[in-house]
């Protein structure tokens, strides 16, 4: 598992998040090491009150990417007011939103819940585990040896635990697990599609679903059904997130990933086919240790090709116990300068899609806080819509509002109510 180094700057807010991110990691099986020297990533949360306090967080952050020798994940109020001031210092970092972080520092790994699979409600977000657990065996991947393989309730069971999130006052189910995608697959059938449309058709009440990370290999089988339910249930986000890791068939057989580069691609090409709008996620690892830079451009043509609106690109780090720890790795330079132009094309092509909503009206579901009086909220493909002087206008969180949007931060669109 990762080790991490995390600072923290600013409010008792950014402290909470911090406290977090600490959490999840720690849940899943990563520790805290104090010198960002020793870590395989390093985390700065940031404060953006004064110019001064600006100064500091570029400074600490230049700091922080020379000391570091893994990778360098900066989040909080400046990293997402002003991620461009960190650019053009020349600070080679991802830059996330703080409940991203974990996500990312997985290194690919499966998401680890906790023992039971006990829904949970944060604020208005219904939080549903609906698994235990895959069937997947990647070699660079410990987490399969704490969860085994798949372990799926009935669809009668996560209907009704679904049902009493929205009854609790959810309006947001993101559906979870190691890899929703195989969802029934011990029981001999996978059934996603089929809990997906139950949940939509039987529970009353007005909520949207959002599906959590579900590998190409699960999906595939499954393409044409689950994308028929998303053309179907308007309470489904349209948005998968399909995690390729590589556009390179044999890196994709050193990583045991069991789906291939085609595969991944007939997934996105069978939802194009059914809905007009949706939204891409998947991840990279760079670097891994059989990754020639013919396989690292095969990455790039494919992250061009598919053109995710939502990428999550991560250094490759050994962990302890797992088959790829023993393989001869990269040198750090050269799993900086991937993750360096991996990270450029990602920010391209995140751009462009933020850009092309400039000028259209979107219905958006608040979902969180923003800065001073402004909400967050997410489109109809879980699009990330900021609404400044929300608050001052009276929307709470859970309403839906429509908003034309006005300008985009690269990562978000930024939206006028109505």
């Amino acid at each position: 598992m990762a080790r991490y180094h995390i600072e923290t700057y600013g409010c008792t807010s950014n402290r909470g998040e911090s406290r977090q991110i600490e959490r999840s990691l720690r849940d899943g099986g990563h520790h805290r090491v104090d010198s960002p020297a020793e870590a395989d990533v390093a985390i700065l949360n940031t404060c953006t009150v004064v110019e001064k306090t600006e100064r500091n967080m570029l400074s600490r952050a230049m700091e922080l990417d020379e000391e570091t020798p893994g990778e360098l994940v900066i989040t909080g109020c400046m990293a997402l007011a002003q991620r461009e001031e960190f650019r053009q210092a020349g600070v080679d970092a991802e830059i996330l939103h703080w409940d991203e972080v974990p996500e990312h520092v997985r290194n690919g790994e499966c998401p680890t819940t906790t023992p039971d699979t006990d829904p949970v409600l944060d604020g208005v977000v219904g939080i549903l585990p609906i698994a235990r657990g895959c069937m997947s065996d990647c070699s660079y991947c410990i987490t399969k040896q704490a969860t085994g393989k798949i372990d799926s309730p009935p669809v009668e069971e996560n209907v009704r635990k679904a049902r009493a999130l929205v009854h609790a006052g959810a309006r947001e189910l993101r559906i979870t697990g190691q890899d929703t995608g195989v969802y029934g697959w011990d029981d001999g059938e996978r059934k996603l599609h089929v809990l997906l449309e139950r949940i939509c058709e039987e529970i009353d009440g007005e909520f949207r679903v959002r599906v959590g990370m579900a590998n190409p290999k699960g999906v595939h089988g499954i393409r044409e059904e689950l994308a028929r339910v998303f053309a179907q249930q308007d309470k489904l986000y349209n948005f998968l997130h399909a995690p390729v890791q590589s556009g390179s068939d044999d890196v994709l057989g050193d990583m045991r990933r069991q789906h291939t580069v085609e595969e991944y691609v007939e997934v996105v090409e069978t939802f194009d086919e059914h809905l007009d709008e949706w939204t891409l996620s998947t991840d990279f690892i760079v670097g891994f240790p059989t990754e020639t830079d013919r396989d690292h451009e095969q990455s790039l043509v494919l992250l061009r090709e598919t053109r995710p609106e939502k990428i999550n690109v991560t250094r490759f780090s050994k962990r302890p116990g797992t088959d790829a720890a023993d393989m001869k790795g990269l040198g750090g330079q050269v799993k900086k300068d991937r993750s360096k132009e991996m990270t450029e094309v990602k920010m391209e092509l995140v751009g462009e899609a933020y850009e092309g909503m400039v000028g259209t009206e979107r219905e958006v579901l608040a979902v969180e806080d923003g800065t001073d009086d402004s909400l967050v909220g997410y489109d109809r493909a879980y699009r990330q819509v900021a609404i400044p002087g929300a608050e001052r206008e009276g929307v709470e969180l859970g309403d839906v509002v429509t908003c034309e949007v006005t300008g985009h931060n690269t990562v978000y669109a930024l939206g006028e109510l109505v």
